[in-house]
């Protein structure tokens, strides 16, 4: 079953994501999550921020379409809906092999236990 992505679009959201404490750092990214307990199972929100530190406004904007794609391809299959994320890039995301981004967020949603089965 293919969730349906929403975006978090609000300060107030991304907030809220991060108060809840609940992170996992990899050398690609790092993901935040909390737990919607209105949330429906056939949704989850995801949003994507990029530091100055990660570079210039070019590099930063090719980190995030790098996690959209990594997001959109990943979340909706393996990810446990009802859930809010936030991916966050880190310096090494705009250069980081795609492969290496896919390792990093299946190893992120395993180690906070977010990852659902891919069997039907």
């Amino acid at each position: 079953m293919r969730l349906r992505l929403v975006r978090l679009k609000t300060r107030q959201e991304f907030l809220a994501v991060a108060g809840a404490r609940r992170k996992f750092t990899t050398p690609g990214l790092m993901l935040q999550a909390m737990a919607r307990p209105e949330g429906t199972e056939q949704d989850l929100r995801v949003g994507f921020t990029a530091s100055r530190k990660v570079g210039n406004a070019v590099t930063r904007n090719r980190a995030k379409r790098r996690l959209r794609a990594l997001a959109a391809e990943m979340l909706p299959v393996r990810a446990r809906g009802g859930t809010d994320y936030v991916m966050v890039c880190r310096q090494d995301t705009a250069e980081r092999p795609f492969a290496d981004l896919r390792r990093d967020l299946e190893q992120a949603l395993g180690r906070l236990k977010l990852l659902r089965s891919t069997a039907p």
